[in-house]
C-alpha cells in the first residue's frame, strides 16, 4: 500500500512516501526549488519520492494532506464574521487544497480522472502528532504539538498508545505560542519568515529582566490540570487582521505581517528595533525573557502533562519542537525520562505525519517503523558525482580532485580538519529537516575558539551571536555533556561539562551549552567513522558541525556543492569518495 503525504501551499512544502508502513523518502521544496522554506505545491519533492520508490500516480493508494477545512468550523466562521479580509484570504488558500487532485495530475502531466488514490484531509496538529509519534521507538508516550497555527488551534496534547493516538485538547485561534514568539521575534528587528531560530541563540547573551512585562503578554494560569495558555491580546495584531502567511507566486518565499500592536512597545519601553539598527544588550535582555517565558509555559505544559498521562516519554513536534534549549531542560523540569522530537517537526514533517496518520490512525495498521536517522532526501550515485565534477570549473585548474579508498579518506580528511581548515562533508542521501546532520555539512575543528569567526568570515556570513553545533560519536555524549539522552537530529541542547568546554569552545554557545548530534556507527557508518578518526589523531570525539550552504537551502545537488565551494573560501571538499582540495 502506498500513501503519498503532502504538506502544500504552506510555508515548507514538502512530500513523504510510504510504503507498507515503511517511509521512502520525505524532502522539502526547497532543496530543488533553491527558494528557503518555500511555499506552494512541493511538485518536484513529489516526483522525487515516486521515483525514489519506483512507483506512478497510478500505484498511489491514498493521499494524504494535512489541512482539514471542517476542523473548528464554528471558531472560523465566528472570525470570518469579524474579519471580511481574513476570510476571502482563506477561502482562497481553502479553494488550493480543494484542488491539490488536480495540482498533482498537472505535475505529472496526466489525466486527473487517472488518479484512483483515495484523499484524506487531516487536521493539522494531529498530523504534527503523528510525525512524532508514529515514528518513534516508544509504545506509549505523552504528546504534545505546539507552533504558530494550524487548522485554527496552535496546540494540541494527548496520549499515543500503539497504533492510535487520544486526543485530549487543544488551544486555539487567537493564542499561540509559535505567535508569542514570532511577534516578539519582530519586535526586536528580525522580521525574515524563519528568523525565531536567531532570537534563541541571541537570548544567551542576556538576562530575563523583563519577566514581569512578559508574563502580561503571555498569560499561564497555575491551575494543576489546567494546560491552557493565553496571549494578553492588546499586545498582538493577529487577531484583528489575520495570522495567515502569504507568499510570492513568483518564487514561493513565504512572509509574515506584522503580529505586534503599539502596546508591546509602549509595554516594553521601548520602540521596537529596526533591522538594520546595532544591537544592544536590552535586545539581549528581551530575547532573554521572551525565552525565559517561552520555557516556563512549554515546561509548565510538559509538566501538566507528565501528571495527567503518567507516561514517562514524550513525543513533540510543531514548530516550537524546534527550541533545543527548552528541550534540553525537559528532563530537570519534568518528569519525563524519554523524548522524541521529529527531525522536521515544524510544517515540512507534516508530511511524514498525515501519510503515517492514515496508515496507523484511520487504516489501523500496526507500527513497524522508527525513524532513527533522517536521510530521507535525494543521493546520487558516484557515475553522478564524477558527472558532477567533469561538468564544474573546478576540473579546469587550481584544484587537486583525488578518488581515495575509504580508509585513506577518512584519514586524510581528518587531517585536513585537524589542521584548522573548513572541509565540505557530501555522502549518502540529504537529510530530512533543517539540520546537516552529516550528510551535507560543513565540518570544522571544535577545538580552536576563533573557528566560529572564521566559519563566518570566509563561509556562513551571518550573525556572530548564532552558535554552531557539535557532533559526538553517541557512546562519548556523558563524558562531555551533562546529559546522555540520545539527541540524534540536533533538536536538543545540552550543558557541555565545566571540565570540557575549554577543549571544545568552537561549537560551546556562550551560556556553555551545545546544540548537539549524537552519531551512531549504524544511523551513519561513515559520518560516525569520521569522528572516531578525528579522535584518533586528536583524542576529541567532536567535530563542529553546520549545514553545507551559505545564504540559501542546504545544498542538495553534487553541483551544488561543488558551486558552494568554490564562492566561499572552504579549504576542502569530499564529495562520496573525492577529495577536493584547493592547490
Amino acid at each position: 500500500m502506498n500513501i503519498l503525504g503532502i504538506n502544500a501551499y504552506h510555508g515548507n512544502a514538502s512530500a513523504a512516501l510510504v510504503c507498507d508502513g515503511k517511509l521512502i523518502a520525505a524532502v522539502e521544496e526547497e532543496r530543488f526549488n533553491r527558494v528557503k522554506y518555500a511555499a506552494g505545491f512541493p511538485s518536484a519533492a513529489i516526483h522525487y519520492c515516486l521515483k525514489e520508490a519506483g512507483i506512478t500516480l497510478a500505484d498511489l493508494d491514498h493521499v494524504a494532506v494535512p489541512r482539514n477545512p471542517y476542523a473548528r468550523l464554528g471558531t472560523k466562521l465566528l472570525y470570518a464574521l469579524r474579519m471580511p479580509a481574513f476570510a476571502r484570504e482563506r477561502a482562497r488558500v481553502i479553494s488550493k487544497f480543494t484542488g491539490i487532485p488536480t495540482a498533482l495530475a498537472w505535475a505529472f502531466d496526466s489525466d486527473p480522472a487517472k488518479i484512483t488514490a483515495r484523499f484524506h484531509r487531516v487536521e493539522h496538529h494531529q498530523a504534527h502528532l503523528g510525525s512524532a509519534f508514529f515514528v518513534s521507538p516508544f509504545e506509549d508516550a505523552a504528546l504534545l504539538s505546539a507552533d504558530g497555527l494550524g487548522d485554527f488551534a496552535s496546540s494540541m496534547w494527548g496520549l499515543g498508545s500503539g497504533n492510535a493516538m487520544r486526543i485530549d485538547g487543544s488551544v486555539i485561534f487567537p493564542h499561540s505560542l509559535g505567535l508569542y514568539y514570532s511577534a516578539v521575534t519582530q519586535y526586536l528587528g528580525f522580521l525574515k519568515f524563519g528568523d525565531e531560530y536567531k532570537v534563541m541563540g541571541l537570548a544567551a547573551y542576556g538576562q530575563p529582566a523583563h519577566l514581569d512585562s512578559f508574563r502580561e503578554i503571555l498569560q499561564f494560569g497555575n491551575k494543576g490540570g489546567d494546560f491552557r495558555f493565553k496571549l494578553g491580546l492588546k499586545y498582538f495584531t493577529h487577531h484583528k487582521t489575520g495570522p495567515e502567511m502569504s507568499w510570492a507566486e513568483s518564487d514561493q518565499t513565504p512572509t509574515l505581517g506584522k503580529l505586534f500592536s503599539e502596546a508591546m512597545p509602549a509595554l516594553l519601553k521601548a520602540p521596537a528595533r529596526q533591522p538594520d539598527e546595532p544591537l544592544e544588550q536590552r535586545h539581549r535582555d528581551l530575547a532573554s525573557t521572551l525565552q525565559a517565558r517561552l520555557e516556563e509555559v512549554y515546561l509548565g505544559m510538559l509538566k501538566k502533562l507528565a501528571a495527567a498521562t503518567g507516561a514517562k516519554a514524550v513525543c513533540l513536534a510543531g514548530g516550537v519542537a524546534f527550541n533545543c534549549v527548552a528541550n534540553g531542560k525537559i528532563f530537570d523540569a519534568t518528569p519525563f525520562e524519554r523524548v522524541y522530537v521529529h527531525p522536521a517537526a515544524g510544517d515540512a514533517g507534516l508530511a511524514v505525519g498525515a501519510a503515517f496518520y492514515v496508515w496507523n490512525q484511520l487504516l489501523g495498521q500496526p507500527r513497524s517503523f522508527v525513524m532513527d536517522h533522517a536521510y530521507w532526501g535525494p543521493g546520487y550515485s558516484a557515475q553522478e558525482i564524477k558527472a558532477a565534477l567533469e561538468a564544474n570549473p573546478v576540473s579546469r585548474g587550481g584544484h587537486t580532485i583525488t578518488e581515495l579508498p575509504e580508509e585513506e579518506l577518512l584519514r586524510r580528511t581528518a587531517a585536513i580538519i585537524g589542521e584548522g581548515k573548513i572541509l565540505g562533508w557530501y555522502q549518502g542521501r540529504a537529510e530530512w529537516g533543517p539540520r546537516a546532520l552529516g550528510n551535507r555539512s560543513i565540518v570544522a575543528d571544535p577545538r580552536r575558539p576563533e573557528m566560529k569567526e572564521i566559519l563566518n568570515r570566509r563561509i556562513k556570513h551571518r550573525e556572530i551571536f548564532r552558535p554552531f553545533a557539535p557532533s559526538i560519536l553517541a557512546e562519548k555524549t556523558g563524558e562531555w555533556f551533562e546529559k546522555s539522552h540520545p539527541s540524534p537530529f540536533m533538536n536538543l541542547a545540552y550543558s557541555v561539562l565545566t571540565a570540557q568546554r575549554e577543549k571544545i569552545p568552537a561549537p560551546t554557545h556562550v551560556d556553555g551549552t551545545g546544540r548537539l548530534q549524537t552519531v551512531t556507527r549504524e544511523a551513519n557508518p561513515r559520518y560516525y567513522a569520521l569522528i572516531r578518526e578525528f579522535e584518533r589523531q586528536t583524542g576529541v570525539p567532536v567535530v563542529l558541525n553546520t549545514s553545507f550552504n551559505d545564504n540559501e537551502p542546504i545544498v542538495c545537488r553534487p553541483g551544488e556543492a561543488l558551486d558552494c565551494y568554490l564562492r566561499t573560501q572552504m579549504d576542502a571538499l569530499v564529495l562520496g569518495n573525492f577529495l577536493i582540495t584547493r592547490q
